[in-house]
């Protein structure tokens, strides 16, 4: 996205002139010319805006073409002496703000706990104050009212005649790419994979009608408008079944790029362009897969083939494939690519100690200026031979210049950043890693910056793209599966669209959000992230338990859950912000290839005055997955010197909700060393709304508990109340 394409004038919106079945503004002169040469996104990652603001660039061999800032010529014709404000200061980072969970959109007569809904390609009006994204897994284009960023409302949404992939807004209308998949005679539905197809639907945002319906040349995917509102660039996809011949390509029909004339757009025939991609990947040619598309001021455009592993750069003028070349591969380092099924979750361990090579596969592509781009290597694809090993995805990001050179190569570095700030999901390691799949380029707070979403890492990355080579600055939390990513300039606002829905996925209490995030001077995600150990970061995820150091003011003792198979002590310096873990300390011996690792979900942790821990390791009662609720003592290594468990008797009432916090008094010298733990809900045994707190003497053994009223239930939206720690 270019800063001359996401300020917005003030202008005046001309009004509707009914023309039957075409009405459409001003004789159709605002579909022609959107007049602030917005870019749109397509159904599967973050999209961005037209670019090309001249900012000049050092990436490796390219430059960009002039300096500072361009407005649109769209813009130009109406407004003549604007200019964008100066920013009041130069961002360091973005906060979270808002939320808007996309499940208060649903229509009357929705069950809203079982109605599956999300939010994928996220764009915004020419104020910057309503947000428009496509639902597919309800067929409908929601509405969101962001006037106020800290309470984000919802403005309903529509039903559409198919899948909604895309939308972009083009002044006062959203367009909208549909995978319909219907046959065209009547005759009934066809198989959405052999005969595939799709139209363009103009919708009024004011009234929310459909003004005009564009057939397509199959089942569309990304959208894009050109920087000086001349085309609109539609990625026909065709995409394969994977369940067809083990999902390998062929799989014809073959997918296709078409340019339609935005000037034309209120004709009965639109001038719509068809641009063969055939022939150009080594990787099935004849079936070209693209993904994605963005437009440059130049009006060329990037097309990803994303199972091809290639790329194509496209005159649109001409509607013909200017140069092609391949993704390539990456030869990755200190990455983990091993997935164990270790521990009680079988969640295994993050070792980021592998090499791998990966072919790039990217999705998304976003113009940082009219010679350079960046990919998005999600990677999508699993065929035996060719370049690379079997599986592409190479967990990063890339830029290359229009030649096909590439002019910087993340490497694994992204995904180190993800493990920095706890958020690496394991379970992926055998598959993409965090698979960075939107991409969003912006101008914001006198800052040019790329933003990368991994969908399954639950972040998006903020570079700084303005120097000689990006700069990583931080991560923003997002909901699950971020897919949509706009950058709201005029405003200082990103807003990321979450696309996963519990209820589709088993999970009903997780729900699909809208996040929204402010420019700021300082960066408010996240509060805690870990140091270098070696060549990597110290890797972790879940804290749960926290101890003050009895010697040192500014360190602080967390412990790890089970969500991994190792449990560790992890030491904190809390003297700066963020947060950083400087150590951690494995809790008993490892021995991975026995699977003999200590099986505790490590709750509370004391740190002794005179060296090592007092651990609490909550229980487990399910059938064939069972554990104690155990007191754990170790050594200021983690050697285990006592592990404690709860009297029999009392053990028959126990349920999953075991230990929780623990502290201790006295001292092991003075013989009168006592360990307190709470246990969080109650047992068969205890009376409703009270729980144990019990307390163990060291030096004798013996067990004492005392019940602890809880709170009442405060809150509509809690299930309930339970002890966490206790100091």
């Amino acid at each position: 996205m270019r800063i001359g394409t996401t300020w917005r004038p003030p202008m005046a919106v001309g009004a509707v002139v009914a023309a039957g079945a075409l009405a459409l503004p001003l004789g159709g002169s605002a579909l022609a010319d959107r007049g602030d040469g917005r870019q749109g996104h397509h159904g599967h990652g973050a999209h961005g805006k037209p670019h090309g603001h001249g900012k000049a660039h050092s990436y490796g061999r390219s430059k960009g073409r002039g300096h500072g800032w361009h407005a649109p010529r769209g813009w130009r014709r109406h407004v003549r002496h604007w200019a964008p404000p100066r920013p009041r200061h130069r961002i360091g980072g973005f906060d979270h703000v808002g939320t808007f969970d996309v499940p208060d959109n649903l229509l009357a007569g929705d069950p809203f706990d079982t109605t599956a809904t999300s939010a994928e390609i996220v764009d915004t009006t020419r104020d910057g104050r309503t947000l428009v994204y496509t639902d597919a897994l309800s067929g409908r284009l929601g509405f969101v009212d962001i006037t106020d960023r800290r309470a984000p409302a919802a403005l309903g949404a529509l039903d559409l005649p198919g899948d909604p992939t895309s939308v972009v807004v083009h002044g006062r209308f959203a367009l909208v790419a549909i995978a319909t998949n219907a046959d065209p005679d009547g005759a009934g539905p066809l198989n959405e994979y052999d005969a595939p197809s799709g139209e363009l639907v103009v919708i009024d945002i004011a009234t929310r009608d459909i003004v005009k319906t564009v057939e397509l040349a199959g089942q569309p995917d990304s959208l894009a408008i050109s920087p000086d509102g001349s085309y609109l660039a539609i990625v026909i996809e065709n995409e394969r079944d994977e369940d067809e011949n083990d999902g390998l390509i062929p799989q014809l029909p073959a997918g296709s790029l078409q340019v339609l004339s935005l000037r034309t757009l209120h004709r009965a025939s639109p001038v719509l362009r068809q641009v063969d991609l055939t022939g150009l990947a080594e990787v099935a040619p004849e079936d070209p897969e693209p993904e994605y598309v963005d437009i440059n001021r130049r009006n060329l455009a990037v097309v990803s083939l994303q199972e091809n592993n290639h790329l194509a750069i496209v005159d649109l003028g001409r509607a013909k494939v200017k140069r092609h070349f391949s993704a390539g591969a990456v030869a990755l380092e200190n990455v983990d690519a091993t997935e164990e099924d270790l521990g009680p979750q079988g969640a295994g361990l993050i070792d980021p100690s592998e090499s791998i090579l990966r072919r790039r596969e990217p999705d998304s592509v976003a113009w940082i200026d009219d010679d350079t781009f960046a990919t998005a290597n999600e990677g999508d694809y699993e065929y035996e031979g060719g370049v690379g090993e079997d599986e592409g995805g190479s967990r990063g990001f890339t830029l290359f210049n229009v030649r096909g050179h590439v002019e910087w190569e993340s490497g694994a570095s992204f995904e180190h950043e993800v493990i920095r700030a706890g958020h690496y999901p394991e379970a992926r390691s055998e598959n993409k890693g965090n698979e960075p799949e939107g991409l969003e380029y912006g101008e914001l707070g006198g800052r040019e910056l790329l933003f990368v979403g991994s969908e399954r890492a639950n972040v998006v990355g903020v570079y700084d793209v303005g120097g000689r080579r990006p700069r990583f600055l931080h991560l923003l939390p997002t909901a699950i599966g971020p897919e949509g990513i706009e950058a709201i300039a005029h405003r200082g606002l990103v807003a990321v669209s979450g696309e996963v829905d519990g209820v589709d996925e088993g999970f009903p209490a997780i729900r699909p959000l809208i996040t929204l995030y402010e420019a700021g001077r300082t960066p408010g995600y996240p509060q805690v992230a870990s140091v270098d150990s070696g060549a990597t970061p110290i890797p972790w995820v879940a804290l749960s338990g926290l101890s003050g150091d009895p010697h040192r003011r500014d360190t602080l003792w967390a412990v790890s859950d089970s969500v991994l198979a190792q449990a560790y002590v992890y030491e904190l310096d809390v003297s700066g912000r963020p947060a950083r873990i400087v150590d951690r300390i494995p809790v008993g011996e490892v021995e991975v290839a026995d699977q003999k690792l200590g099986d505790y979900d490590l709750e509370g942790v004391f740190a002794r005055p005179k060296g090592g821990f007092w651990l609490a390791s909550e229980g487990r009662t399910n059938a064939g997955s069972s554990r104690p609720n155990l007191l754990v003592r170790t050594d200021a290594a983690g050697n285990v010197l006592d592990s404690v468990e709860l009297p029999a008797g009392l053990v028959a009432g126990a349920t999953s909700s075991g230990f929780e916090g623990v502290t201790a008094t006295g001292s092991a010298a003075a013989g009168d060393e006592a360990v307190w733990a709470v246990i969080q809900r109650e047992w068969a045994d205890d009376p409703a709304g009270a729980v144990k707190i019990a307390r163990y003497e060291v030096a004798t053994g013996e067990w004492t508990f005392a019940r602890y009223p809880l709170d009442a239930v405060a809150s509509p939206a809690a299930d309930w109340v339970g002890l966490s720690e206790i100091t």
